[in-house]
């Protein structure tokens, strides 16, 4: 059981958690918050509470009484993490008398030795008798532990009630050490048209404490915090549509202030050092959408505007050849989905001929609101193939124009027609105009157009389209 309580230190008395509440936030942050009942007599008490997280932030840590606010102040506050430990204990006794215990070979008792114990940094030193003797062997025997080192963190109180008797209290601290993420595993069918989502959660505990039958929230969204100064101390149409609101007590959603808050319906155990899944939501039959997109130039980092490399005949040339594959879905309650998606990864499953599940891909999503498309990345085509080349160039600086030609061939070996996305980036300048494109074009945005095209099966398509620049 947690021993996470309320000890009245003039009364001996320890006392258990009525009610335990963990946020946990995108941003390894967690917001714990007690409520517990405690005595107190009239006048100055002493409080402490054990076995609080490791990564408190001691300037975060709050106390009061729910059954008199008014009438229980508090006076003094103090984080301890002075743990125990041999050096530490060892500190306390320089100057003082030990005792060192030798054993013989066979373990039985061999004898004990008294000296004063003048040093215990880099090894021990002793004086025995009138002589210094290094690096004693044997076991020290203490007689009591020091005053004031901890076994366990402990947070500490000096309250004033004008009010004795039974009272409800409420400790709440932020601490680091508790994360979560969501985990996404989408099913697609053997036409790659629609697919079954499981959305699940991901919650990990490293903050040095447990917490036990605890009510669990889960806030999605990037919060923003003041920079931390350093403190030292110690360590888814004809679809099922997806549900939320399970009725065995699993995740709602609902709105919180500019992010999202998902809270488990039942109590639950955050162990330290371990990290728990619960599941979010699910769906079925959430219609998907498989894309290919051709970028000869993806990861080319382009220069600012005006640097002389756009003057460079041989700039932005390369080409790659491979043709990338994406599912993508529209996260809408017309297709079985529609809320609030937090940032995650994705694992994208299909069966094989076998009927055996296989992994297909995996790509990280952002937060996604409601309505808005979903786009995973699998991989690249292995039958799919581009090419992309430049074919004529003009430069004429003084009238301050530029034109080129590029030409893209891509080429199927797939035993069916292909739709891609041919994406070509106008790098040179702002002021630009197509002319002579052999397929349709697009505006993404004001450097990216898009030639979406057929390649039949076994075949292939040549695209074409002539760019002039001016200023």
């Amino acid at each position: 059981m947690r021993k996470s309580l309320a000890l009245i230190l003039s009364l001996g008395l320890a006392v258990p958690a009525s009610a335990l509440e963990v946020t946990v936030y995108n941003s390894n942050l967690g917001l714990i918050k007690e409520t517990r009942p405690f005595t107190l007599k009239n006048g100055v008490n002493s409080v402490q509470v054990v076995d609080v997280a490791a990564q408190i932030d001691p300037t975060s840590v709050h106390f009061k009484s729910l059954t008199a606010p008014e009438a229980v102040s508090v006076l003094e506050q103090d984080f301890r993490y002075d743990l125990i430990s041999q050096e530490k204990i060892l500190q306390r006794y320089l100057g003082r008398e030990i005792e060192l215990q030798r054993y013989g070979l066979d373990g039985t008792r061999k004898e004990v030795i008294k000296g004063t114990l003048l040093s215990a940094a880099g090894g021990r030193v002793m004086k025995v008798g009138d002589k210094l003797v290094l690096n004693p062997q044997g076991e020290a025997i203490l007689p009591e532990l020091p005053e004031g080192l901890l076994t366990k963190p402990t947070l500490m109180w000096l309250l004033n009630a004008r009010k004795g008797g039974d009272h409800k209290g409420e400790i709440s601290y932020l601490t680091g050490g508790l994360s979560w993420n969501a985990d996404y595993v989408l099913v697609v069918d053997k036409d790659d048209a629609k697919a079954d989502l499981n959305a699940w959660v991901t919650v990990s505990n490293n903050s040095g404490a447990t917490y036990k039958d605890a009510k669990l929230k889960l806030v999605a969204g990037d919060i923003h915090r003041a920079p931390q100064p350093q403190v030292a101390r110690g360590r888814m149409y004809a679809a099922k549509m997806m549900s939320m609101e399970m009725a065995d007590g699993g995740m709602t959603e609902k709105s919180f202030f500019e992010y999202h808050m998902y809270s488990l319906g039942r109590a639950t155990t955050l162990a330290d050092n371990s990290s728990k899944q619960v599941e979010m939501a699910s769906a079925a039959g959430v219609p998907v959408r498989k894309l290919f997109t051709y970028d000869g130039v993806q990861g080319v980092q382009w220069n600012s505007f005006g640097d002389a490399a756009y003057w460079d005949p041989n700039y932005g040339l390369q080409s790659g050849k491979k043709v990338a594959v994406h599912f993508e879905f529209d996260n809408k309650k017309t297709e079985g989905l529609g809320i609030p998606l937090p940032k995650g990864r994705v694992r994208v499953y299909k069966k094989d001929h076998d009927g055996s599940l296989q992994l297909a891909g995996e790509d990280a999503i952002d937060h996604t609101p409601k309505d808005e498309k979903v786009r995973v990345k699998m991989g690249e085509s292995f039958d799919l193939v581009g090419e992309r080349k430049r074919v004529d160039y003009k430069s004429d600086l003084k009238g301050r124009r530029f034109e080129e030609t590029f030409e893209i061939k891509l080429r199927n070996h797939k035993d069916a027609d292909a739709a891609v996305t041919v994406v070509e980036h106008l790098y040179r300048w702002t002021n630009w105009k197509v002319s002579g494109a052999s397929a349709k074009w697009v505006k993404r945005d004001a450097q990216t157009i898009e030639l979406p095209v057929t390649v039949k099966k076994d075949g292939e398509t040549v695209v074409t389209y002539t760019v002039k620049y001016s200023w």
